[in-house]
C-alpha cells in the first residue's frame, strides 16, 4: 500500500471530526444520546472557538466555514470539482488551494457497494462510474439515474434514529464531505500523467457512528457483519494549488 490503514483511518477521522465539530449545531439529537462523547467534542469545539476568534476578532459569535474550508484548516489544501484541462474529458477534480504533500489521502471515491453476487446490471447500463476492486467489489460512482435512487434508498434503509450511516450530500452540488468527489478524477494520459492512485480501505467496526455520517459509501445488502468497503485516493507525488488529479484507472492497491 501506499500508506498503511492507520494512516488512511486517522486522515478521516481527522478530517470527519473537524466537519462535526464546525456543524456542531446540527448533532444534538445524536449527543443527546451519546453523552459520554459529549464532553469531547466540548473540548473541541472550545480549542476551534478560540481559534477562530483569534482569527476574525469577532467575540460574540461562532464563524461556520464552509467544508471546503475546514479541509483546508485541516489538512492544508481543499479541492473540487471543474472542467477538466483535458479535451472532451468533462468534469475534471482539482486542488484549488494549498499543498498536498506525496502519501496523503486527497479525496474519496462515493458510491454504493456491491459484493460480486449482487444484482448491478441495471445500473451498469451507461455508467461510466463503476469502480471494479481488486477482490471484485464494485462501487457504483454514478450520482444520476437509478443509481443514484438506489444509494438514497439504501440510506434511509441503515439510518438509525438520528444517526445516519452515510452521506447523501454527495448527489448534490453542496457537498458535506468535500473529499467525496473521487469518480470525478479522469485517467491519466500520454500529456498528464497520474498523480494519485486508488487505494482500498475497509471501514474497521471501531469507526465512531457519529462520524458515519461522513462516509459517502453504502452497501447495496444490509448486512451489519460485513466491512464497508471505501476507495480513497492517495498522491503520489507533491501536488500544488491548481493542478487537477490524474489516476491510473487500471492501478488499484488493497
Amino acid at each position: 500500500k501506499i500508506i498503511t490503514d492507520e494512516d488512511v483511518f486517522a486522515t478521516l477521522l481527522k478530517v470527519f471530526k473537524a466537519l462535526f465539530v464546525n456543524d456542531f449545531s446540527r448533532q444534538t439529537r445524536i449527543l443527546a444520546l451519546l453523552p459520554e462523547i459529549k464532553c469531547k467534542y466540548l473540548e473541541l469545539l472550545t480549542v476551534e472557538l478560540e481559534r477562530s476568534k483569534v482569527k476574525s476578532c469577532n467575540h460574540e459569535s461562532q464563524h461556520m466555514f464552509s467544508p471546503e474550508e475546514v479541509l483546508f484548516n485541516t489538512l492544508g489544501f481543499s479541492i473540487t470539482r471543474d472542467r477538466s484541462s483535458l479535451v472532451s474529458a468533462g468534469t475534471g477534480v482539482f486542488v484549488t488551494k494549498g499543498f498536498v504533500p506525496k502519501g496523503t489521502v486527497v479525496s474519496m471515491y462515493p458510491g454504493t457497494v456491491y459484493r460480486k453476487y449482487e444484482p448491478i446490471f441495471f445500473q451498469s447500463l451507461g455508467n461510466p462510474f463503476i469502480f471494479r476492486c481488486i477482490d471484485g467489489v464494485l462501487i457504483d460512482g454514478n450520482d444520476k439515474g437509478l443509481s443514484r435512487a438506489v444509494y438514497r434508498s439504501c440510506s434511509r434503509r441503515d439510518q438509525l434514529g438520528p444517526f445516519q450511516m452515510s452521506d447523501v450530500t454527495w448527489l448534490t452540488a453542496a457537498l458535506q464531505n468535500p473529499l467525496a468527489v473521487g469518480q470525478y478524477v479522469n485517467n491519466c494520459s500520454h500529456e498528464k500523467a497520474a498523480n494519485v492512485c486508488y487505494q482500498e480501505f475497509d471501514v474497521p467496526g471501531s469507526f465512531p457512528v457519529e462520524l458515519k455520517q461522513y462516509l459517502p459509501n453504502i452497501l447495496y445488502s444490509h448486512d451489519m457483519q460485513s466491512h464497508l468497503r471505501c476507495v480513497v485516493l492517495v498522491t503520489l507525488r507533491d501536488i500544488k494549488q491548481g493542478e487537477e488529479l490524474f489516476s491510473n484507472y487500471f492501478t488499484v492497491v488493497n
